[in-house]
């Protein structure tokens, strides 16, 4: 028989850890694997305000798939649409060329997006903290509003430039405007004495009257007593209205003037998922705990974009779409590819949930490792450790831990790279969510693309 052909879509987490399971121990006349992904780096999410603040290196927390992976094609593309009945998947590749892709095992892992709710003016003018440009474009940014209040004089105007607002108040946007904040703050301090004291302020907006739930009462309580020591201001029970040039106007009726808005206030599955015929759960595909997908034989899904029941936690509950997750749940999957293969038996996906770390900068940083609660340097220990453990090669792991050693010896230069100087998108340009195909136009576009000579690549 000839090999099978596996192809994982997305090179995040889950389709990556998946991938490295998958070359290690399948025979080459067993399976073929093919690895769909927009870029050929896997981003380590987890440290990615601390790209934005400047303290590690872009290149730092995102490692190269190719010094990864060595048996596995890396396809550089994004996966647009899947045909189930076919079992064919189209893939966009940067050239704006269409390939089409057939495949035995589809291996659904095309993470999520920014969740964007149906607010006035935040496609125009918000910001997202999902992708290394998104963070690297943010810093560039905030630096450059204290680089122009610092020259024109005008308080109003000033006022509107040190006032930034984060909508969102999860790990992402606490972390992200907790580090920003320390950024703000030093560079006034240290090179722009100019501007009136008191004038840079971040503001924390949340739905709810706490942050970070999972924290637990405790260590929730402890990172607020943080915030609040830093100047930050967390405003409880309200959301983004509406979102202008020169301001937000929140849900409590309270208007904010700010040229920065970050919209950090959840992630949404895939667009990908939308047109499988699959069941789904607020957007995720319903897969067993096994990562099949019920009516579809041959697709299986898992990570952010998939609903896999939690049988460690119970009641009903499905994973949350978390990194630690998403790692063994590649590595879960893999095995059962391999035992699907070899006429095995495959088993369902159980994982404790084995604690949380959040990092604040400096020394500031909460951990909850097997439910116990540390704050402090302890906590930060914690979280260090668990960054440098979970990053997939040793260069990356030698680069992060550099790039702590120099920031924590040397400080910040505050040095902007330019993108806040050009035309540029916001959130869904970075993400490309405009970019998926509906069920009916993926039809269409398989039979144009399998027609003799068509313009298109075929690749079988």
């Amino acid at each position: 028989m000839a090999p099978a052909k596996i192809v994982i879509i997305g090179g995040g987490f889950a389709g990556v850890e998946c991938a490295r399971y998958l070359e290690r121990r399948v025979k080459p006349d067993e399976a073929s694997v093919q690895l769909v992904t927009p870029d050929a780096g896997l981003l380590y999410l987890p440290l990615l305000p601390q790209v934005a603040s400047g303290t590690l290196n872009p290149r730092s927390v995102s490692v190269s798939l190719r010094r990864v992976l060595r048996r596995t094609e890396v396809l550089p593309g994004m996966a647009v649409g899947v045909d189930p009945k076919t079992r064919q998947v189209i893939v966009r590749r940067h050239s704006n060329d269409e390939c089409a892709f057939e495949y035995d095992h589809l291996v659904l892992a095309p993470g999520s997006i920014t969740r964007i709710q149906d607010v006035p003016g935040l496609h125009e003018h918000g910001f997202g903290m999902k992708t290394l440009s998104e963070a690297m474009y943010l810093r560039d940014h905030v630096l450059r509003q204290l680089d122009v209040a610092a020259v024109t004089g005008e308080v109003d105007v000033d006022r509107e430039r040190l006032n930034f607002v984060t909508i969102g108040a999860g790990y992402a946007g606490t972390e992200t405007t907790a580090v920003l904040n320390k950024v703000c703050q030093a560079a006034a301090r240290k090179f722009f004495p100019e501007l009136e004291s008191g004038m840079v302020r971040w503001h924390l907006v949340t739905h709810g009257d706490r942050i970070m739930p999972e924290l637990g009462e405790r260590l929730g309580q402890d990172a607020k007593k943080i915030l609040a020591e830093r100047g930050i201001e967390l405003i409880s029970g309200a959301s983004a209205k509406e979102v202008t040039a020169r301001g937000v106007t929140l849900t409590n009726g309270r208007f904010i003037p700010t040229r920065t808005v970050l919209w950090t206030a959840g992630v949404a599955p895939s667009p990908l998922a939308a047109h499988l015929g699959a069941d789904t759960d607020r957007g995720r595909i319903v897969a067993e705990a096994d990562f099949s997908v019920p009516g579809l034989p041959g697709v299986w899904a898992l990570g952010d974009a998939a609903a896999v029941p939690d049988l460690a936690a119970g009641d009903g509950k499905v994973c949350p779409p978390t990194a630690q997750h998403a790692m063994r749940q590649g590595k879960h999957l893999a095995k059962n590819l391999l035992a699907t293969l070899r006429g095995g038996q495959v088993k369902p996906y159980r994982h404790p949930d084995l604690g949380l770390v959040v990092d604040l900068g400096g020394r500031d940083a909460l951990a909850r490792p097997l439910k116990i609660g540390l704050s402090g340097v302890a906590a930060q220990f914690v979280a260090r450790s668990y960054h440098l453990g979970a990053l997939r090669t040793f260069v990356a792991r030698s680069r992060v831990a550099f790039d702590w050693t120099v920031h924590g010896l040397s400080g910040d230069d505050f040095l902007r790279i330019g993108y806040g100087d050009y035309a540029t998108h916001t959130i869904g340009g970075f993400e490309q969510t405009g970019c998926y195909l509906s069920a009916d136009e993926v039809t269409l576009r398989l039979k144009t693309l399998c027609e003799p000579g068509a313009s298109g690549t075929w690749l079988a």
